[in-house]
């Protein structure tokens, strides 16, 4: 692999969001990691290191309270961290997008091609969570959230605001979902829901076997890859 883009920060709002962006050629790849996670793991790298051999754009980013952005992760809740991407892409990108979100960010995706729907021309969610605040927690668990926990109260209120898998998600890009089969955090199921629930007549869902939540074993981040150069051929 080779350098890494510079470590860079944006404010949003007081809160300093720490970036990377691969300056290249459009559309801008742009990834979003899951809950409590970063820009740094597995799947980001190896989609950077992607994106730098093909020649594209790329951009990563820390939420706040996470990775190198300021802030305390306590303080975290889904409408902020949609805010912050938005932020992201706004400021610092033009042109098209290929979003592409892990877990809890695959949630976020959704919202960014709902409310930049002229810009997102693709998206990828890998274990994507929509909704796990509704159907992850059982009343009595949603009780006992409180300011301290992981998630917090705040954090599940923010994320029932913003559910989608209730009815039509008014996204008409391409949209492609990778899951585990044996995935136990987030059950399949919500992968089928989301593929019925999109309006878009260009959803395909690939159900990785014996896979897991973190679909980061080579073969798994290959299926990625390929997921990933399919739709910047049919994008050309």
């Amino acid at each position: 692999m080779g350098c890494a883009p510079d470590l860079r920060q944006l404010d949003v709002g007081g809160r300093r969001i720490a970036y990377r962006l691969r300056r290249a050629a459009g559309p801008t790849i742009i990834f979003l990691p899951g809950y409590a996670s970063d820009m740094e793991g597995t799947k980001a790298l190896a989609l950077d290191a992607f994106a730098e051999r093909s020649g594209l754009a790329m951009l990563r980013i820390d939420y706040s309270g996470t990775g190198s952005s300021g802030g305390r992760f306590e303080d975290g809740t889904l409408d902020r961290w949609v805010e912050e991407s938005l932020a992201a892409i706004d400021r610092l990108i033009e042109g098209p997008l290929i979003v592409i979100g892990s877990s809890m960010g695959g949630w976020i995706a959704l919202h960014l091609a709902l409310l930049r729907p002229e810009r997102v021309s693709a998206l990828v969610a890998i274990a994507g969570a929509p909704d796990f605040t509704q159907w992850g927690f059982t009343e009595e668990q949603a009780a006992r959230l409180t300011g301290e926990t992981k998630p917090t109260r705040a954090f599940w209120e923010s994320g029932q605001l913003l559910r989608l898998l209730d009815g039509e998600i008014a996204v008409d890009c391409p949209v492609r979902l990778i899951h585990g089969e044996r995935d136990e955090e987030v059950p399949s199921d919500v992968a089928f829901r989301t593929m019925r629930q999109l309006r878009s007549s260009d959803v395909q869902l690939l159900l990785l076997k014996g896979g897991g939540h973190r679909l980061s074993l080579p073969h798994e981040i290959d299926a990625i890859l390929r997921t990933v150069a399919g739709l910047l051929e049919t994008s050309e």
